[in-house]
């Protein structure tokens, strides 16, 4: 995998905060998720429903950033319901603590938690479901490996 696609191949330091760094983690947005070709498009949310990262073509409510959080905080809470994304209702088909995978005609999501934050990709019609989750879960895994 090449640095576009393999998040562990990062060279920034992430240590800082989040609020402070919101360049930092558009680069993950535009670089790690966008970047693969898998994803469509994406953000990153803070637990608290704060938007840290956004792709130009996704446009989440304030609201629909604070129910992503509380669904990743509880998946069971969603699970066999739905998540609003981008004013369009998405089935959710499995949810539990490491991811929540829902689903829209041709476009489908996967949420993924980690420590401070939920990384939301979305992929479109010619993308492969199993692309986008393999590249959003493996994000999710080095930022909860440097603890966010």
């Amino acid at each position: 995998l090449g640095p576009a696609t393999s998040p562990l191949k990062c060279t920034r330091d992430i240590r800082s905060n989040p609020e402070e760094d919101a360049m930092s983690w558009q680069s993950y947005v535009d670089d790690q998720l966008l970047g693969t070709g898998h994803v469509h498009s994406a953000s990153i949310v803070g637990l608290d429903g704060s938007l840290w990262a956004t792709s130009s073509n996704l446009q989440l409510s304030a609201s629909e950033q604070s129910a992503i959080a509380t669904a990743a905080a509880n998946p069971s809470s969603v699970l066999g319901g739905k998540i609003t994304l981008k004013g369009e209702n998405f089935m959710v088909l499995r949810a539990d603590d490491s991811a929540i995978y829902c689903r829209k005609g041709n476009e489908g999501a996967c949420i993924c938690k980690t420590n401070q934050a939920v990384i939301i990709g979305i992929f479109g019609e010619n993308q492969q479901a199993g692309q986008c989750n393999m590249v959003v879960e493996k994000l999710g895994d080095y930022l909860r490996e440097a603890n966010y």
